[in-house]
């Protein structure tokens, strides 16, 4: 077997295929690049566009309704349940797709990854309530539509650091991503059964099929392509009174009212704004344009010696 000891400079051997082989290389990498089809340029795009802004949806009566855009927010860790897709995949997919993992992020500002909309729409008034069945997908497009599911522990289905029940994203919709909403409050529990869910307030994300509430997991982190960033997992933590510790209170996040009427007041102040600066220049346009009798045409019939011409009878 030979070893080949000289580089396509040396003109020895196949040369010259080694020269065209090394221009190929190069014309394909300069191809790749103008289209944005290398490894690199679709990662950086992918996470570009799942960290655009999301608007949330305006509560106006207070309570969450079935088709909200929200933000689920954990006050104790001060995180946001988000969407947490492997690197490998990002170099692949130009949106989420499934299997996708989930953690516990510092960025709480709503974004593609980090948002989840109530589904599917019932029917009635659209009033999620307590102990009512419900799903939590991402958005549509970027985020892929999928459903944030659990399942019993197996010996190959954990958490990686944990060892705890598994919390992931998946296309499909089974029993194993519904979801119910409990009360904070253990003692308060049989009385809100029914009862519509209030928005911002601290609540308990229930899994339907295990009977395990959703939980950051402050203690296990990793890092991530957004920093470090904590286990979600589906463990129900009490604490000595049989209450849920603050690991799984959890926060359905929507846009105030107030909040939502001075966005609507900041907008109506920028259109005022754009109409009078295009009436400004529309102005600015007609008091630089010359007037009517200095046109070009307008002063050849007063020239000095000038007759007009005769009428025709």
């Amino acid at each position: 077997m030979s070893v080949r000891t000289y580089n396509p400079s040396v003109l020895i051997g196949n040369w010259n295929e080694d020269i065209c082989l090394q221009e190929d290389k190069l014309k394909d990498f300069l191809e790749k690049k103008e289209s944005g089809e290398l490894l690199i340029q679709k990662a950086s795009n992918l996470l570009q566009n799942i960290l655009k802004k999301v608007n949330l949806s305006v509560s106006h009566d207070g309570y969450l309704h079935y088709g909200d855009t929200v933000c689920i927010f954990n006050p104790a860790s001060e995180t946001a349940l988000s969407a947490n897709m492997s690197e490998s995949k990002m170099h692949d997919e130009k949106r989420l797709v499934g299997p996708c993992d989930v953690s516990a992020s510092k960025m709480t500002d709503p974004c593609i990854r980090n948002t989840f909309v109530i589904g599917p729409r019932a029917e009635g008034d659209g009033v999620l309530r307590f102990n009512e069945p419900f799903a939590l997908s991402t958005l549509p497009g970027v985020g892929g539509e999928l459903k944030l599911m659990s399942d019993r522990i197996t010996f190959n289905e954990c958490a990686k650091k944990s060892r705890q029940q598994l919390v992931t994203l998946k296309e499909d919709m089974t029993f194993m991503s519904c979801w119910k909403i409990l009360c904070h409050d253990p003692q308060q529990r049989l009385e809100t059964e029914g009862m519509p869910v209030p928005a911002n307030t601290k609540v308990i994300l229930n899994h339907v099929k295990t009977n395990q509430n959703l939980a950051a997991l402050t203690e296990f982190s990793f890092r991530t392509p957004f920093g470090r960033e904590f286990e979600v997992a589906a463990k129900t933590e009490v604490d000595s009174h049989k209450a849920e510790k603050p690991s799984n209170h959890w926060v359905f996040r929507t846009r105030e009212v107030q909040d939502a009427a001075r966005e609507h007041e900041l907008e109506r102040e920028q259109e005022f704004k754009d109409l009078l600066t295009r009436q400004q220049a529309a102005e600015a346009e007609v008091a630089a344009a010359p007037p009517a009798d200095e046109a070009p045409g307008a002063s050849q019939n007063s020239q000095p010696g000038g007759s007009n011409p005769p009428a025709d009878v």
